[in-house]
């Protein structure tokens, strides 16, 4: 035997205990992922629900129900405006704003002075007509004096009566010519006074639109001024609710703009309706000695008509409605009931609906309905029932203007 093949037996004796450990190896970890699969196969056997999803009984929220008193009411969306509001500007000329002393929120008495303009040629103007006022006043005079001086010679016959005439005539004329003079000055002081604006009445600064520099016209509201003293609620309702509107009616106020909530009666009522919009307008005065709540913003007016009914009172989410109905479910002994029940109105996030259809004390589905079917059985879960105080005006329909 050759060394080359003895090298070759030894290294393939060596080789031999090593391959068998790999065999026993490779054999081992088999053993242990089938041991394993084995395992994890058991253990998902145990958790799967072999109970039919449809035959549990869902779990749902339920709600019992409160007998309550409903009364139809009519909903208004009105404007709260000031009890008087004045756009202070020129009426008679045009001209350059020199100064405006107020901006808005500023509190002004009658009398003080908001804006002046530059009223240069007015007030020459003035002068002029003065200075010619007083020439023809002059020559007035001189004429009535001369007119009778030559009437008191016509009797001795020293000049003839169409002299004596003529004179009269140019007095008479003179006198005509005077007036109207009188009346332009008065015109031109009217000018003169329309370049300093002053406030008609005590209130406060709403709008300031123009600033010294501007030109404006007449007509041109420079500042205006309102007084909140008193604010009014104005409404247009529908011409079938005139019956309904009775001035001395106590109604609800919601202030959006601050969020107050006020009742008030009725202060009065148009004897007509608007023939455009056919629409009944009415007012409500509200005292705001604080100034508290702003003009020109959103009011919402609650009126109740007609007398309060029995009724059962559901949470809104609780019930969908269509065409005057509302359908929900109520849970007796485990199983939930569709029901269709007449609705009477809504309040706020409160269903009244009809307590001979829906007893008081019915355990009516919240949460979890979406899923139901009639007849399913339910696990339930009772939350707090409709608060028991006295319930909010309902809200019979939505009318007035848009919202």
């Amino acid at each position: 035997m050759t060394s080359a093949e003895t090298a070759d037996r030894r290294a393939t004796l060596r080789r031999g205990p090593r391959r068998a450990r790999e065999i026993a190896v490779v054999a081992g970890g088999t053993v242990l992922v089938a041991l394993l699969v084995i395992l994890l196969s058991t253990r998902a056997a145990h958790h799967v629900n072999h109970v039919p999803l449809s035959s549990s009984p869902r779990p749902v929220t339920v709600v019992p129900v409160r007998a309550t008193q409903y009364r139809t009411t009519r909903r208004y969306v009105g404007a709260v405006e000031p009890w008087v509001e004045a756009a202070v500007g020129p009426q008679y000329v045009s001209a350059y704003v020199q100064t405006v002393t107020v901006r808005p929120g500023v509190a002004v008495r009658r009398g003080d002075v908001l804006a002046t303009l530059d009223c240069s040629h007015p007030s020459a103007a003035t002068r002029a007509v003065e200075m010619k006022a007083q020439a023809i006043d002059a020559q007035m005079k001189a004429a009535a004096d001369e007119a009778q001086r030559v009437a008191s010679m016509l009797d001795g016959g020293f000049v003839a009566a169409n002299e004596a005439e003529q004179k009269q005539a140019a007095s008479t004329a003179a006198k005509a010519e005077l007036m109207e003079t009188r009346a332009n000055l008065l015109k031109a002081s009217l000018d003169v006074r329309d370049c300093v604006l002053r406030s008609p009445f005590d209130g406060e600064i709403g709008t300031r639109s123009f600033d010294p520099g501007a030109f404006v016209h007449p007509g041109a509201s420079i500042v205006s001024v309102v007084d909140r003293s008193v604010v009014r609620v104005t409404v247009d309702a529908p011409e079938k609710d005139f019956d309904a509107l009775v001035p001395s009616t106590v109604v609800d106020i919601d202030v959006l703009a601050t969020g107050a909530r006020l009742s008030a009666p009725i202060s009065r009522r148009a004897p007509r309706a608007d023939p455009r919009t056919r629409t009944i307008h009415f007012e409500v005065d509200v005292p705001d000695p604080d100034r508290r709540y702003p003009v020109a913003t959103t009011a919402i007016v609650k009126v109740a008509v007609g007398q309060p009914v029995a009724a059962t009172e559901v949470p809104l989410y609780a019930a969908t409605q269509e065409e005057g109905k509302a359908k929900l479910f109520v849970v007796a002994d485990g199983v939930a009931h569709a029901r269709t029940v007449p609705v009477l109105g809504e309040s706020g996030g409160s269903l009244f609906v009809d307590p001979a259809a829906l007893p008081s004390g019915s355990l009516v589905v919240s949460e979890g309905r979406a899923l139901l079917e009639d007849g399913d059985e339910v696990r339930t879960v009772t939350e707090s029932p409709v608060d028991a105080g006295p319930a909010p005006l309902p809200r019979g329909g939505g009318y007035g203007r848009p919202m």
